[in-house]
């Protein structure tokens, strides 16, 4: 009997989803299915994406996100954001090249909050991206960041919390720019991983209940 294939950590990122909603919905909100506006733009011939992008818009009143799709497609890019499985499948190589090389040695601290994360819960969904790998509930309420050879930022959401903050965390700013990620720990090891930061990982995940 063959082996089960191995459940995914990861979760669809939300843009993914959208985006895919965005895409079933084409034939329904601009007339053609989005392999047909490809066509069009490739038999009118538009080379320039700014002048493509314009046509789409004034001449076939396309909206911006759905002109931009079109956009991608043509480029050959747009299964990166719109099928689901495609995200899923390379959501773990995604992981693997942030720890490249020297990083490598601080790949156990994001092995450790990736545990921590799921053992929250299965409302929990982790996403990987290129360089980051936010945590989502309903929002992002937290983001593991790997910024050098030796430390990785470890972002927390926690706008609005009625708790003092501790010493350990620093503000990235997030508030001024309204960032959903304000205030990060700074890890260089797994060790460092301890109850204080768990516990700001639980509450910025409680604070984004609803």
């Amino acid at each position: 009997m063959p082996k089960k294939a191995k459940a995914s950590i990861y979760s669809i990122h939300s843009s993914i989803a959208y985006a895919s909603a965005v895409i079933a919905n084409f034939p329904k909100n601009t007339g053609k299915p989005i392999d047909a506006w490809v066509k069009l733009v490739q038999k009118e011939g538009i080379s320039e994406p700014k002048a493509q992008k314009n046509w789409l818009m004034k001449t076939h009143k396309l909206g911006n996100t759905q002109a931009s799709m079109v956009l991608e497609f043509l480029a050959g890019g747009g299964q990166d954001f719109t099928d689901p499985e495609f995200y899923l499948a390379k959501a773990p190589g995604c992981v693997e090249a942030m720890y490249k090389g020297p990083k490598s040695a601080i790949r156990p601290i994001h092995e450790r909050l990736i545990q921590a994360a799921l053992e929250l819960g299965p409302e929990v969904k982790i996403c990987p991206c290129e360089t980051i790998v936010p945590f989502y509930r309903h929002h992002v309420f937290a983001q593991i960041k790997p910024s050098t050879k030796t430390r990785l930022d470890f972002g927390l959401a926690l706008k609005g919390t009625p708790r003092k903050l501790s010493e350990r965390l620093i503000d990235t700013g997030g508030l001024a720019k309204k960032d959903r990620i304000t205030h990060r720990f700074a890890l260089e090891s797994a060790e460092q991983v301890d109850n204080e930061v768990l516990d700001w990982l639980r509450h910025a995940f409680e604070l984004d209940a609803e």
